[in-house]
């Protein structure tokens, strides 16, 4: 009898030593499952953040690879554009008026108060549909034509402020691709050099130059894309305030001709 409890006392001991084992595996398993599944889930989510910042460390990369002397002065091009750009766009709209209310306000000032209210009203006015009306305002008391004459005159400077440093812009739309070009000459230049000096054919010794030339093409087109639509925009807006300046000189001198009846 002791043998027989004895037996199905280890044998227990067993079967629950073999079932402890059992539930440890399972839970070991689980363990590293869910390590692996975390450690997979960190590794995409560091790839996923290489990915974001890939754009712009690939560009760092290759504008330094391109070299630090076309490059550079490609970079510069761009800076001194946009600045250029930006500056002119601020003028630009400072001058931009609201033209009808103020050939409203001019006219009921010449007819209430005379031309010293409606010049009143032109320094109290920015931009240069307001300075060319005070201009002509201020030559009504002597004759229509000198009235006119001063009209146009005043046109031309204050058109001539309303382009200023806008070649400049136009001068590093066409400096950026040509230095680009350039780079790329020279990048070529530089392989068959490689070439000659090796006096093999392999495409290592070329890839270098190659590779030069075509990164520093591809950065001065990209900075005359860019410094162009800032062009565009610069003319469209000069034209937009000289159409303005016209019709305003029109209304100007009818205003004039009905003051002095």
């Amino acid at each position: 009898m002791k043998r027989l409890f004895s037996t199905l006392a280890i044998a227990g001991i067993m079967a629950f030593g073999t079932v402890s084992a059992n539930n440890y595996a399972a839970t070991a398993s689980m363990a590293t499952t869910t390590v692996a599944t975390v450690t997979q889930e960190d590794e995409t989510t560091a790839t996923s953040g290489e990915e974001e910042l890939g754009f712009h460390q690939e560009l760092k990369k290759r504008f330094i690879e391109g070299g630090p002397g076309f490059m550079g002065i490609v970079l510069l091009c761009l800076i001194l554009g946009l600045a250029i750009a930006i500056e002119r766009i601020i003028f630009l709209n400072l001058s931009t008026t609201n033209t009808k209310k103020l050939v409203q306000n001019v006219e009921d000032a010449l007819q209430s108060g005379g031309i010293e209210a409606a010049k009143e009203v032109c320094r109290n006015t920015k931009g240069p549909v307001a300075s060319i009306y005070y201009q002509g305002l201020d030559r009504a008391d002597e004759d229509l034509d000198a009235a006119e004459k001063a009209v146009i005159a005043y046109g031309g400077v204050q058109m001539g402020q309303l382009e200023k440093n806008v070649s400049w812009i136009s001068l590093f739309i066409a400096l950026a691709p040509m230095l680009g070009f350039m780079g790329t000459v020279i990048g070529m230049i530089q392989a068959f050099d490689k070439i000659e000096a090796a006096g093999d054919m392999q495409p290592s010794l070329v890839a270098g130059g190659i590779k030069v030339a075509l990164l520093t093409t591809v950065f001065g087109l990209i900075v005359a894309i860019i410094l162009q639509v800032f062009y565009n925009y610069i003319i469209a807006k000069i034209d937009s305030i000289v159409n303005d300046m016209e019709d305003a000189s029109i209304t100007l001198m009818d205003m004039l001709v009905r003051y002095k009846r």
